[in-house]
């Protein structure tokens, strides 16, 4: 069953992850709580006083290591106080504007969340869910879809890594988050290519988990999307992902598609002729 965590934060905190992406950090003291967080991992938004309740649900993206100030106190202080970060997704959420006056007062919480970050238990968890069932729609037929052509084109780049003989897989596990597919030469070695797909998600987290697989091995990466997204990609490689600009590959959805359809017409070839 999945691993929910309660986030506990000023509204002023919370109005600053969600104005950049989605981001959360974690101070030191917290290590062992962001060591164990997971991709996927579910998350129960709590706001303190003057808000004083649940605000929302989502779940773990990824999660990194960061140096730069990003709250107002550290900000103010050119110092780095929650080093531990990671991104998530929103299931779903209350605006700003209505967190005081529908914000959940939910009992199981109530006596957990003097202690901030944490993992919660079975009971909290399931009375968080319930409270916010009534809240959460049902997924839309675009996004049902948009999974399906996710799931289409990370097994045609895992086909494609094959045929050029690569061990190649997807959904590939590190530090708690999952890349879309990555191509190895030999079992034991680290991940010679890295890609992400995008198809109707978030660039930025696309983006931060082919950062952190290019700081952990220096890995080729590659960002395979709509020829629409590349403006995007762009903007966010001369800024916030610089380091990466001369290092990351963007393939549109079109060309990948070209390459897809030669490499498996000329991999049928030469089974045709034996010398494959």
């Amino acid at each position: 069953m999945t691993q929910y965590w309660l986030v506990v934060g000023t509204p002023e905190h919370w109005a600053v992850a969600f104005g950049n992406n989605n981001v959360w950090g974690l101070q030191t003291s917290k290590r062992g709580w962001w060591e164990r967080i997971a991709e996927g991992d579910g998350l129960i938004f709590y706001v303190t006083r003057p808000v004083g309740g649940a605000i929302g649900l989502g779940r773990v993206v990824t999660k990194f290591k960061q140096d730069r100030p990003l709250w107002p106190r550290e900000v103010q202080a050119k110092k780095v106080f929650w080093p531990f970060r990671f991104e998530f997704d929103v299931d779903f959420c209350f605006r700003p504007d209505e967190w005081r006056s529908r914000k959940l007062e939910i009992d199981a919480l109530r006596a957990v969340v003097q202690a901030g970050f944490q993992p919660i238990k079975d009971r909290a968890r399931n009375a968080a869910l319930q409270a916010f069932a009534p809240f959460i729609e049902a997924p839309t037929h675009d996004a049902l879809s948009a999974r399906g052509v996710h799931a289409a084109l990370q097994a045609k780049l895992v086909e494609t890594g094959r045929i050029q003989k690569f061990l190649a897989e997807a959904e590939y596990v590190v530090d708690g988050t999952k890349l879309d597919v990555v191509w190895r030469r030999v079992e034991k070695s680290v991940p010679t290519y890295v890609f992400e797909v995008q198809v109707g998600g978030d660039i930025y987290h696309a983006l931060a988990k082919l950062k952190h697989a290019y700081d952990l091995w220096n890995s080729r990466i590659f960002l395979v999307a709509a020829a629409a997204e590349k403006a995007r990609v762009d903007s966010l490689l001369s800024g916030t992902f610089h380091e990466i600009r001369q290092r990351l590959k963007f393939i549109d959805l079109e060309r990948f598609e070209e390459l897809y359809s030669r490499k498996k017409a000329y991999r049928q070839m030469e089974d045709d002729l034996g010398i494959a």
